[in-house]
């Protein structure tokens, strides 16, 4: 029986750019259906309590830094702690994952989510500049028409309804994966998604 996972995110997330490679791989070892569901945690926080990383303590941020090297060297992935374009804004980028999901399909909003992560992480490029996402969209295969598309209405009611959907689940950081409404929190979490992925034991009957 496939199991469905709810993945909720920011493109901007640093953590999530860690886990996601790892994540799309055990999806598709344990054959689960991935639900692609970029959130604007803008709106979740003030739920949550939760707050943007400028609000957060001295000694949280520092910390932070220190933890994005150590999952760096940890799990050998390249990332700037302190990329030239972050804080940056989200919305468009999420907004384009949506849009592709919707025409392409989950593996090509997999994909995106993957060049996105490495722009900001890797590359030191500016997700919230159109052309920095065209070029990408061209970099991924993808139509260069998705740009457009993403600015519509109907994505941007699904990019809000997903925001939504996170608040209702109880999700209040990134990225979040949600199975049968259990939630796994954080890349580091990912041994603990595996195994509610695999499937019960079975028993022999007498």
């Amino acid at each position: 029986m496939s199991r469905t996972i709810d993945y909720y995110f920011t493109p901007q997330s640093p953590w999530t750019y860690l886990g996601h490679a790892r994540f799309a791989a055990l999806a598709e070892a344990a054959g689960a259906t991935v639900r692609v569901r970029p959130v604007d945690f803008g709106a979740v926080f003030p739920v949550s309590g939760g707050l943007p990383l400028g609000k957060r303590a001295p000694q949280r941020q520092a910390y932070r830094l220190v933890e994005l090297a150590r999952y760096s060297r940890h799990l050998g992935m390249p990332l700037i702690p302190q990329p030239k374009f972050f804080p940056v804004s989200g919305d468009d980028a999420a907004r384009l994952i949506i849009a592709v999901d919707l025409n392409d399909g989950t593996d090509a909003a997999m994909k995106l989510c993957s060049a996105l992560f490495a722009a900001v992480w890797v590359q030191q490029r500016n997700i919230a500049d159109p052309k920095h996402l065209e070029a990408m969209v061209v970099e991924c295969g993808l139509p260069a028409r998705r740009i457009e598309q993403s600015q519509s209405q109907a994505v941007q009611e699904r990019y809000e309804q997903y925001t939504q959907d996170a608040i209702e689940a109880g999700v209040f950081g990134a990225p979040s994966y949600v199975i049968d409404g259990e939630i796994f929190w954080g890349q580091d979490r990912l041994d603990f998604v595996a195994s509610a992925l695999q499937p019960p034991p079975t028993t022999n009957g007498a």
